[in-house]
């Protein structure tokens, strides 16, 4: 691989994270077959941001964090080379006794799903075999679909809780926060950091996947404050996951869930270059609301198989700004434009997939979407319409050049001055600063593809290969990449969320949550924790204040 990448180390924490990060090192590695069967591949992502170079093969720059029992298959060393510790105690010539526990086996429902790989018919649809029906219910852990091999030194076992049953769980931030102050557990992260770290002639940073919803919002915010103190200078993006809705019926998860999103966003914002919410929720904080909506996707929001996917697939886009091979725009960069003024907390939103269809050109479809672009929010910040942008950094992908400009003859009238634009880059700068006249704006046009190839859940409802929107939807469509229109924001619709969050915090008598506060957290931590949030809200403000 090339040299002269600079180089990104990915955490992943929790097990949601590990879904949404076991879709998302597919989609890379469909990618990187890809581009090695295409004859004249753009490579415009460079690979070695977020690969190493190992002794077989390359692998995921990677530590993941995740509990007891949460593997199933998967062995704790990755499978890569082997078991690393049975190799090691081979070289003793004394008497020796091994025991080996038994990894379970793995799920036979996810062997007919990652072989789905589609059939393509006279329509030029690819239809998928019929793997649904309860196989994809069926999908617990992450590791089952996870089709990339690991390096030993990349997966962390946090035995002192359980993934599994009612007791042992890690339920809370203080529990959470504890874990990284124990010595084995914060010595284990340091030489694995350190393992990847030394080996990078580029370090240009960290991103976190860290889920938000349990006492993984703590192991994160002690990773980012480790990470801060460790290695200044350096850009740490955190992605705070959350999988779907909260139910109504379940008051003490939902609390739960409330107060370690709240003191994990606080503290990830203090140690982050910046913290963006992920979700396929609505909203952050107890009341349940239906799931979002994409026009061209059928997906349930209770299985993190599908919500993690599509997560993915739009955090594989807003990445894009610093895993390009020329021109790349650093971590440190893409935070410096975003979080200005104290908005250390961003938002997301994207169009999965972009809805070109055949024969239209993007000025075509850009004018077809009307005043508005028709952005689904996944940061679970409520409707962004009528909030105002400060800056935004936006992605559009898997757009073939013969579409960049306008197909009309010469001498025909112009239906708007997006199809005067001489290239695709020009449309995209020119559209968004109509429609965010004024904003700080940063885009990037890409050839390449979002890929979707098996195990990616068949969620397409309305699709046509090679990743064209159909003008008649088809059921059960399975295609191998999409385009897609991604956005990181600072948004002032992180006021109205911020304010919401404190409000319902400041209804919770804390002292009502005994294990919570077992965990750690005590009564007094609320009023600091409602100052914190009043002082970040400040910085999204319009005019308007906070209420107490």
């Amino acid at each position: 691989m090339a040299g002269g990448a600079r180089e990104v180390l990915t955490l992943q924490l929790g097990h949601f994270a590990g879904f949404v990060g076991a879709h998302w090192w597919n989609q890379q590695d469909a990618a990187l077959g890809r581009t090695a069967d295409a004859q004249e591949a753009p490579a415009e992502l460079c690979p070695d941001v977020l690969y190493r170079t190992g002794r077989e093969t390359c692998t995921p720059r990677l530590i993941v964090l995740d509990l007891k029992g949460s593997l199933n298959s998967l062995k704790k060393d990755g499978g890569l080379y082997g078991d690393s510790e049975l190799d090691a105690a081979i070289a003793w010539q004394g008497k020796l006794t091994t025991h080996k526990e038994e990894t379970d086996p793995k799920n036979p429902n996810i062997q007919d799903y990652t072989s789905a790989e589609g059939v393509p018919h006279s329509d030029g649809v690819w239809r998928a075999k019929a793997v649904r029906n309860g196989k994809e219910d069926s999908i617990r852990v992450w590791s089952d679909f996870l089709r990339v091999h690991l390096h030993p030194r990349s997966v962390c076992v946090i035995h002192k809780y359980n993934h599994d049953g009612e007791t042992g769980r890690l339920e809370a931030f203080g529990q959470g926060e504890s874990i990284l102050k124990e010595p084995r557990y914060l010595e284990e992260l340091e030489d694995r950091l350190h393992f990847y770290t030394e080996e990078c002639d580029y370090l240009q940073g960290f991103q976190v996947l860290c889920d938000l919803h349990d006492g993984f919002s703590g192991v994160g915010a002690k990773t980012a404050e480790l990470l801060q103190d460790e290695y200044s200078g350096r850009g740490i993006i955190t992605w705070g996951l959350l999988p779907g809705p909260c139910h109504l019926g379940e008051h003490q998860k939902n609390v739960y869930r409330l107060l370690n999103t709240v003191f994990g966003l606080v503290h990830l914002a203090t140690s982050s270059s910046f913290v963006c919410p992920l979700s396929v929720s609505r909203d952050l904080g107890l009341r349940p609301k239906p799931p979002v909506n994409f026009p061209y996707l059928h997906y349930d929001a209770t299985l993190p198989f599908h919500s993690g996917a599509i997560l993915a697939t739009a955090l594989d886009t807003v990445t894009v700004p610093f895993r390009l091979h020329s021109s790349p725009v650093s971590m440190a960069q893409l935070a410096d434009m975003l979080s200005f003024s104290g908005r250390k907390v961003v938002t997301a939103d994207a169009i999965i997939p972009f809805p070109l269809v055949p024969g239209q050109s993007l000025p075509d479809t850009l004018l077809q979407l009307g005043d508005t672009i028709p952005w689904t929010p996944l940061s679970a910040c409520g409707d962004p319409a009528g909030t105002q942008c400060f800056a935004q950094s936006v992605v559009l992908r898997g757009i073939d050049r013969t579409c960049h400009t306008s197909s009309l003859t010469p001498g025909a009238p112009l239906p708007s001055t997006l199809h005067a634009c001489a290239s695709g880059k020009e449309v995209l700068a020119q559209y968004l600063e109509q429609q965010q006249p004024r904003v700080t704006s940063s885009s990037h046009l890409l050839l390449t593809p979002c890929m979707v190839a098996p195990p990616y859940p068949n969620l397409f409802s309305s699709f046509r290969q090679p990743g064209m929107a159909l003008e008649s939807p088809s059921r059960h469509v399975a295609v191998q990449n999409i385009p897609v229109f991604g956005a990181l924001r600072s948004s002032s619709s992180m006021f109205r969320t911020l304010r919401s969050l404190a409000e319902e915090l400041s209804r919770l008598d804390l002292r009502r949550w005994a294990s919570f506060l077992d965990a750690g957290v005590e009564q007094d931590d609320k009023e600091e924790l409602l100052q914190e949030l009043h002082s970040l809200a400040h910085h999204y403000r319009e005019g308007e204040s906070l209420s107490d």
